[in-house]
């Protein structure tokens, strides 16, 4: 039961655990950064004019390309889950 709370998610994706926590912390931390980026922005508009916007549309675009499309979709896809 505990073991399958961990490994569902990932296995759907087709990656193991630790596969799936690297892929999600590196978004975490891109993420991150972005907000960085956008907060700079907020308060200097000349900085940060592209970053946020570039990051949001690399991690789009990686998560997309890298999406097993015959991976079977989670039962519990479109409630909010995102990764």
């Amino acid at each position: 039961m505990i073991k399958r709370l961990f490994t569902e998610h990932p296995a759907s994706v087709n990656e193991t655990y630790f596969q799936h926590m690297g892929m999600a912390m590196g978004f975490a931390v891109r993420m991150f950064v972005g907000a960085l980026a956008g907060l700079i922005h907020a308060v200097f508009p000349f900085l940060c004019v592209k970053t946020g916007s570039g990051i949001i549309s690399t991690l789009h675009h990686r998560m997309v390309t890298h999406r097993d499309q015959s991976a079977p979709e989670s039962p519990r896809a479109g409630l909010g889950e995102t990764a």
